[in-house]
């Protein structure tokens, strides 16, 4: 009763009612014999081996659940045997329970060590061999369990970080999406700007250059006749002599020409802003056309010109240019102006901000009334304060990429908004002075468009330098093509 009990209890506790597999291995037949017959009326589909090698290619094809192992048998012990199974990967969760004679503990510890999981004494009791049996199988179901659930909780934490990544691959590309229509938005605006500044003052413009040309010769014409009226009338009478002094007709004489000069120069400089406002934006080149890199820059510097200009507690910016003999570049113009005008104007915010700092240095006094040597230092460089500097260099690389460095020596930047500095509406800029997307459309334009590198060198205190790194040819192909279309006033310039 107790037998059919304990049975019925442990197949109800199998899954899916399985019969488990035993492996009995042992080279005397009478104990195979009982332990054979008593384990299969328990319920267990039970193999057998008389040696260690028959036992270890059985349970290469049986697998079975757990081994009944004896340690004393010809050839290879149960020792041996146990550590070759343990040894192969396909049977080393294989519990195993050791049948011996031998009560030394030094021989059970070994055993244990080894790799066994519990020892049954001879002369065996059924009994015992069905508890011990039932505990160990229970206990790797168990292992199995937590290991399949382990497996489980690593698939879905996989999954869950795919998930994440996928969340921020695609939170990456709305951003660069939102990005690319804000700039979109922005040069498509530019250009209706500039394209209605051109619009509204070349007409007068004109109207007053083409007429500075009349009003030179008509200014000639009355000066040699008020010439020829003093040559031949040469008593004039008190009133014209009083208004000629009154009006200084010797000064208007000399200036009025003059006058006229400077107003068709300043004239002639609108009509060169005009130009350079085109160039910037290049309204009629929205594919990849070959553009002069320096008159890009130059174009922007002019937009820039009156924040140059000397400031109330600034000096002027002083730009020195280092511009090397660079081909025609194929690129999107109106984009890489675009990046320039970001670049210098964050330049001059941060030449700005740290004269600021440095002003503020200066009116720092100690109680005795002496100027703080080392506060009234900029650290720009370790040296004494310098005049505000923009440094412009472009170069060749390798012959098929041109360089362009752009350095300010203005307040840096720390690694930790160097990091972040591409990043869409990141700045350190107070609220409304910046959007953050100036560097983020940059590092688009340059890295995406034009297939280059937008890199940044900066240092807390010493100034930022910006390395614009860009390939001179984007598709030989179609500049190849373009070339034979263009004019060829274009390709010789």
């Amino acid at each position: 009763m107790i037998h059919t009990k304990l049975t019925m209890n442990y197949q109800l506790s199998t899954i899916n009612y399985q019969p488990s597999k035993v492996l009995i291995v042992d080279d005397n037949p009478t104990n195979l014999g009982l332990l054979f017959e008593y384990l299969t009326n328990c319920g267990f589909k039970v193999f057998v081996a008389l040696d260690g090698e028959s036992a270890i290619d059985q349970v290469e094809y049986a697998q079975p659940d757990i081994i009944i192992l004896d340690v004393m048998m010809p050839g290879i012990d149960g020792f041996e045997t146990c550590i070759r199974l343990k040894d192969k990967s396909t049977t080393r969760d294989i519990p195993v329970i050791f049948m011996t004679a031998l009560g030394d503990t030094v021989d059970k510890v070994h055993g244990f060590n080894i790799g066994a999981v519990d020892y049954i004494t001879k002369p065996i009791q059924n009994d015992e061999v069905l508890c011990r049996i039932q505990t160990h199988l229970k206990i790797r179901n168990l292992q199995k369990q937590l290991q399949e659930q382990n497996e489980r909780l690593l698939q879905s934490q996989a999954q869950e970080r795919q998930k994440a990544l996928e969340l921020e691959q695609s939170f990456q590309k709305l951003q660069q999406t939102q990005v690319q229509l804000i700039q979109a938005e922005k040069m498509s605006s530019l250009g209706q700007m500039v394209a209605g500044v051109a619009h509204e003052i070349n007409n007068p413009l004109n109207f007053i250059y083409s007429n500075l040309c009349l009003a030179d010769e008509y200014t000639q014409e009355l000066l040699g006749l008020i010439h020829l009226y003093q040559q031949t009338y040469t008593n004039s009478t008190p009133e014209i002599t009083a208004q000629t002094e009154a009006i200084d007709l010797e000064f208007l004489e000399s200036d009025l020409p003059k006058l006229v000069k400077s107003m068709r120069v300043g004239a002639e400089r609108i009509c060169q802003i005009v130009q350079l406002l085109r160039n910037f934006s290049h309204l009629d080149e929205a594919q990849l056309k070959l553009a002069d890199i320096h008159e890009g820059i130059d174009s922007t510097l002019l937009l820039l010109q009156h924040r140059l200009k000397a400031k109330p507690g600034r000096p002027a910016i002083e730009v020195m240019k280092e511009y090397n003999n660079l081909p025609q570049v194929e690129c999107y113009s109106s984009q890489l102006n675009q990046v320039f005008m970001n670049i210098l104007a964050n330049a001059i915010d941060a030449i700005e901000e740290e004269h600021k700092k440095s002003g503020i240095r200066k009116d720092c006094t100690e109680g005795n009334g002496q100027v703080i040597e080392e506060l009234c230092r900029c650290s720009i460089h370790n040296t004494p304060h310098r005049n505000p500097k923009l440094w412009i260099c472009t170069e060749v690389k390798e012959g098929d990429r041109i360089i362009i460095r752009i350095a300010d020596n203005g307040s840096g930047m720390t690694e930790d908004i160097q990091r972040r500095l591409f990043d869409p509406f990141f700045t350190t800029k107070p609220v409304g002075s910046g959007t953050g997307l100036g560097l983020a459309i940059s590092y688009q334009i340059v890295v995406e468009q034009h297939k280059g590198q937008l890199l940044v060198n900066s240092e807390t205190g010493k100034g930022t330098e910006f390395i614009i790194d860009i390939p001179i040819h984007q598709s030989k192909k179609e500049t190849k093509r373009q070339e034979e279309t263009l004019p060829l006033s274009l390709t010789n310039s």
